[in-house]
């Protein structure tokens, strides 16, 4: 398998079909808008029950009960993979911010470098 190219089209030379990378602005905008979506919602709904769960599992241990270290590592455990889920989201929602940006700068810069050189060509006719 080959990540980096596509293989030639049978019957062609070894050389790059027509297929190109397309990406649209929009749609890089509504997954990277999904996913701060996301984490806005997890933020709230996956924190909900943390207190109570944080206040029984000490009420437990405080009434000698073996089963509140249990609550406090399963409490301990959803805090540390739901703050990992939401890092994800962020860095999600930031690349695609990122790469929609940088797209367009090399989107401008291309159109400026075929200006100049069509603006050549003019003069050399």
């Amino acid at each position: 398998m080959r990540l980096n190219g596509i293989p030639a089209e049978p019957g062609s030379p070894k050389g790059p079909s027509q297929a190109d990378l397309a990406v649209n602005d929009d749609d890089l905008g509504a997954i990277g808008h999904d996913a701060y979506e996301l984490r806005t919602r997890l933020s709230k709904d996956g924190d909900h029950a943390r207190p109570t769960t944080f206040d029984a599992a000490i009420a437990l241990t405080n009434g000698n009960f073996e089963s509140g270290s249990g609550l406090l590592k399963v409490h301990d455990r959803w805090q540390t993979h739901l703050k990992t889920l939401l890092d994800a989201c962020a860095q999600i929602s930031n690349h695609l911010d990122y790469s929609k940006a940088s797209h367009h700068k090399d989107d401008v810069q291309i159109v400026g470098d075929l200006l100049s050189v069509s603006k050549l060509n003019e003069y050399l006719k």
